[in-house]
């Protein structure tokens, strides 16, 4: 898709730019979401050596958890080419054995001077683990009639919803099937994205492929996205954030149960333009001050916004992201969302604007009630002008995988 030329005007900017692979936009999804994030908010991101990979639930979502979480991630979407349910059972089992061995890492094998090597070598003879988790999740498209899965399909399960803020391009939606790697350091996500397609040709095709790293505390607290400001500083945590994630639902097919709903928005910040505007009116647009990240009515990053103090938005404005995103009522209680969210960097578009932003990342028990009902709040806020959404997709984290002898999508495809 070709990009028009750049306006002076940012309205006309976000009308008239293209959201193709040269000329990427951000979602305007959900930037803050729920409560208090972290007890020990000045610490920075652990780094341990491994994350366990067996369990009822998948690690990459609360383990390690969304306020500390890894550096580095990737997130690639697929289509299935596998053609029956048999060859979808085998490339599950083939994901699973090459997730486990890249999680904990080992010693490739050895197969000879006149075989190709067994391994990329990127990370040298011996794998670390490297903090690696791989977290599959699977698309709407997986339930058509390829592999007779229609009446499986979980219920709330569909094809993003396209919000009328949003500048869509195909190449970057969808997929059958998704992979999120998170790990210490971005050498990792290539080498295991780089392994699992070796070993998977002929099951599954890139469809599209994004990587992201997470900022380090700024001078302390929660990570800052690309338009300065700290990220996630209300993400739930602990019991409040399992009773939020996981599905458990009757009204869901039991395989489901143990999984959850994420949504994955690439959104596109238009850096330049927002680099223009004075820290008032940035501060208004998201409720908080872009220093320490207290909200405007606070005076420390944790402290909670009183809106009932309030009502008319003197101090927090009403269409105030936090404000929109999270008004912090009885009623809005369980549509909170918990976020894993990295920031991108692809370089220059056509018209050598810079094309960097975030990658939204979340997870809930029901897309309609939480990220949709949200969303629907934040149509037409201030942010817009400086946020383009522009890929992504709806996607169903599988259930854990429990033993040796489990592998991904078992008791779907059983």
């Amino acid at each position: 898709m070709s990009l028009k030329p750049m306006s002076t005007s940012r309205r006309h900017f976000l009308t008239g730019l293209a959201a193709g692979a040269a000329g990427t936009a951000l979602t305007g999804g959900v930037l803050i979401g729920g409560e208090h994030a972290d007890a020990d908010a000045t610490s920075g991101p652990p780094v341990a050596d491994t994350y366990p990979f067996h369990g009822s639930r998948q690690a990459g979502v609360l383990t390690p958890g969304p306020a500390d979480k890894q550096h580095a991630a990737g997130f690639a979407a697929f289509d299935i080419t596998a053609t029956n349910r048999n060859d979808l059972a085998d490339l599950m089992k083939t994901l699973t054995d090459r997730a486990r061995f890249l999680t904990a890492g080992g010693s490739p094998p050895d197969l000879g001077v006149g075989q190709p090597p067994s391994d990329s070598d990127v990370l040298g003879p011996h794998l670390p683990a490297d903090g690696l988790t791989v977290t599959v999740s699977v698309g709407s498209t997986l339930f058509d009639n390829r592999f007779g899965l229609t009446s499986a399909k979980p219920a709330k399960l569909t094809a993003m919803k396209t919000f009328p803020n949003d500048s869509p391009d195909p190449a970057w939606l969808h997929g059958d099937l998704l992979l999120q790697l998170c790990a210490n350091h971005p050498d990792t996500i290539h080498h295991t994205i780089r392994d699992i397609t070796r070993h998977t040709r002929g099951g599954m095709q890139l469809r599209w492929k994004i990587e992201g790293y997470n900022s380090p505390p700024r001078p302390t607290g929660t990570s800052r996205n690309l338009l300065g400001f700290k990220d996630g500083t209300a993400n739930p945590t602990g019991s409040t954030a399992n009773t939020l994630i996981w599905v458990n639902d009757p009204h869901e097919p039991t395989w489901a149960h143990g999984g959850s709903y994420q949504v994955v928005r690439l959104i596109r910040m238009l850096v330049e333009f927002w680099d223009r505007v004075s820290i008032n009116e940035q501060e208004g647009m998201f409720g908080r001050r872009r220093d320490s990240g207290a909200p405007l009515d606070g005076t420390t990053e944790f402290d909670t916004p009183n809106y009932s103090a309030d009502p008319h938005g003197n101090v927090i404005p009403l269409d105030a992201h936090i404000r929109l995103a999270n008004p912090r009522t009885n009623a809005t209680a369980d549509q909170r969302i918990v976020r894993r969210s990295y920031n991108y960097d692809l370089g220059l578009d056509e018209n050598a604007n810079l094309q960097a932003g975030h990658i939204f990342v979340a997870y809930q028990q029901d897309l309609h009630r939480q990220f949709e009902t949200i969303q629907n709040r934040l149509i037409n806020e201030p942010l817009i002008d400086y946020v383009q959404p522009f890929g992504g997709g709806y996607f169903y984290t599988l259930p854990g995988i429990t033993t040796t002898n489990d592998w991904y999508a078992r008791t779907l495809l059983t």
